[in-house]
């Protein structure tokens, strides 16, 4: 299930079940034929649209696309992003690079940075496996790593302080 956000403000959720789409819960008719690796026919409800890929940021998850020459954004979350954003993790704009704390408990996998390494908003930092799911923690602005506070196979609290920049 992905949640979609139009720039108009329009949102559905769009769930892709047994190569049958529903849109809100319900079934639509949908087919799509690539003319090349950024213009698409699609046709939704019988009706066609041409689609071309203007734009893809997977960092901010921002798609722009231009639908019969309207240019057109969408925000695309997933079930991960829903999760994040429950739990107060979503709004990385407004929060200083001081420091990385574990958003649940969890199993140091990996560590993805050095000491010393350069990191950019978005960038990975740590693979944290938590309820049997890999998780990948980024960057919320630039900064450079101060200190790594966790190794490989270490146990981890909620809340517990992961690396300082």
């Amino acid at each position: 299930m992905v949640k979609v956000i139009a720039n108009n403000g329009t949102s559905f959720e769009v769930v892709n079940k047994n190569d049958n789409v529903f849109i809100n819960n319900e079934e639509v008719a949908i087919d799509i034929s690539s003319i090349n690796e950024e213009t698409f026919h699609v046709l939704f409800n019988n009706k066609s649209y041409n689609v071309s890929v203007s734009e893809i940021n997977h960092v901010t998850k921002l798609y722009t696309l231009i639908i019969n020459g309207d240019k057109v954004t969408f925000e695309v979350k997933n079930q991960h992003d829903a999760l994040l954003e429950k739990m107060g993790l979503s709004d990385t704009s407004t929060k200083k690079l001081n420091e990385l704390k574990a958003p649940m408990p969890g199993m140091v996998l990996r560590s993805l940075v050095n000491e010393g390494d350069s990191v950019k908003k978005g960038d990975s930092l740590i693979v944290l496996e938590a309820m049997k799911m890999e998780n990948i923690l980024k960057s919320v602005g630039d900064g450079v790593v101060k200190k790594l506070h966790v190794n490989e196979k270490d146990k981890v609290e909620k809340g517990q302080l992961l690396i300082s920049f």
